[in-house]
């Protein structure tokens, strides 16, 4: 990983590469890429939760902020606010389902 905001796609990229490099290393009994397919394996793993958390989080922010725009557009009357509100909130509902933890 580096030091970049965390990825789905890279995470699963190295994911599934380590995957691979460990097969290689299991099936020609080189240690070493075993190893090393293993390590890459986790790291990537651990770069799409990471990103899988940061997108939740995120939703979960807008969902609320969405919420309490919609609410105080209502009560005041801005029609113009209550909507963004409501489309801020579906928003973040949409990004809270795509990065719900499995």
């Amino acid at each position: 990983m580096s030091s970049q905001e965390p990825s789905k796609v890279s995470g699963q990229f190295h994911s599934v590469k380590g995957t691979a490099v460990e097969t290689i290393g299991d099936v020609t009994g080189m240690s070493s890429w075993s190893q090393s397919g293993k390590e890459e394996h986790a790291k990537g793993e651990g770069e799409y939760n990471a990103a899988q958390a940061k997108g939740y989080v995120e939703g979960v922010s807008d969902r609320a902020t969405g919420y309490k725009d919609s609410v105080v557009g209502a009560v005041t009357g801005d029609k113009s606010q209550q909507t963004a509100g409501n489309v801020k909130n579906e928003k973040g509902q949409t990004q809270q389902e795509i990065n719900k933890p499995t």
